[in-house]
C-alpha cells in the first residue's frame, strides 16, 4: 500500500477573524496525495488555489482542519520546526524562479544545503551533480542575470531537488516562459517523476498541463468541485518533445 504524503482534512482559511470584513478563502479542503504520485491542482485565479498551495508547502497554517505532511502534524509544529519541514521536504519551484541575483547557479544549488548544515565539499559535488542533471552543467558559474527564462527555472528545478525532498511544489513553474520552454520544464518533471519516483503537485490555472499529470483535482470558490485520474499510457514519450526541446536549447544557446 502506498505511502500517503500529504493527508489533508477539513482545511478552512480565514484571514480577517473577527472583523466585518472576516473572509474564508478555503471552505473544507480534503485532499491526500500519496508517495510517487504527480497531481495537478487547477484553479482559475481567485479560486484558493494560492491558499492552498502556501498551507502545503507549510508557508502558512490552515485555520480549521487537519494537515499530515510526511508524517509531520502541521498543526502542532512550531515555527523553527516548520523552517526546517520546508527546507527537508518540500523543494519549491516558482513561476518567477526566486533565484538570488549576483549569486551563481552553482551557489543558488546549494543554497538549501547550506541552511541543512551539508558541509561544503559535499553539498558543492552534489550541486553540480544536480545541474548536470537539468543540463545546465556548463552554465553552473552564470549569475541569473546571465540566463534565459528556461535556464533559471532548470536551476530552480535543481535547488528543489537539493535535500531530496518528500515533495516537488510547483507553482505555475511554466507561467513566465515560452511554449517551447515550457515545453522543456515539463518534460523535465516528468523525467524526475518517472526516472526518480518524485511526488509532485503541480499547481497551474492550464489545463492543458494538468492533463499530462496522473490526477487533476479542481478547486473553485475554495472547494474542490473535481477530481479525476488520467490514463498514464495517454502521456507522450519523450521522443514527442524531442524537436521541441531541441529548439528551446538552441535558442537558449544563442542567448
Amino acid at each position: 500500500m502506498a505511502k500517503t504524503i500529504i493527508d489533508m482534512k477539513g482545511i478552512v482559511k480565514k484571514f480577517y477573524i473577527g472583523q466585518p470584513n472576516e473572509l474564508t478563502i478555503l471552505k473544507g479542503i480534503d485532499l491526500n496525495v500519496e508517495e510517487g504520485e504527480f497531481v495537478s491542482i487547477v484553479g482559475q485565479s481567485g479560486s484558493g488555489k494560492s491558499t492552498l498551495m502556501n498551507i502545503i508547502g507549510a508557508l502558512d497554517r490552515p485555520t480549521e482542519g487537519e494537515y499530515t505532511l510526511d508524517g509531520v502534524a502541521i498543526n502542532q509544529a512550531g515555527d523553527a520546526q516548520l523552517s526546517g519541514i520546508r527546507n527537508s521536504k518540500i523543494g519549491f519551484v516558482f513561476q518567477t524562479f526566486n533565484l538570488i541575483p549576483r549569486t551563481s547557479a552553482l551557489k543558488n544549488v546549494e543554497l538549501p544545503m547550506l541552511y541543512a548544515s551539508v558541509p561544503r565539499g559535499q553539498r558543492t559535488a552534489r550541486a553540480k551533480e544536480l545541474l548536470e542533471m537539468v543540463d545546465m552543467g556548463e552554465r553552473m558559474g552564470h549569475m541569473p542575470n546571465e540566463l534565459s527564462g528556461g535556464q533559471k527555472q532548470r536551476v530552480a528545478i535543481a535547488r528543489a531537488m537539493a535535500n531530496d525532498p518528500a515533495i516537488i511544489l510547483a507553482d505555475e513553474p511554466t507561467g513566465a516562459l515560452d511554449s517551447s520552454t515550457g515545453r522543456l520544464v515539463m518534460d523535465l518533471f516528468h523525467r524526475l517523476h518517472r526516472e526518480q519516483g518524485k511526488t509532485i503537485v503541480l499547481i497551474t490555472h492550464n489545463q492543458e498541463l494538468a492533463e499530462e499529470t496522473q490526477r487533476v483535482i479542481t478547486i473553485r470558490d475554495g472547494q474542490v468541485v473535481d477530481e479525476r485520474r488520467i490514463n498514464h499510457e495517454v502521456l507522450p514519450p519523450d521522443s514527442f518533445f524531442k524537436g521541441q526541446q531541441d529548439e528551446a536549447r538552441q535558442e537558449e544557446q544563442s542567448l
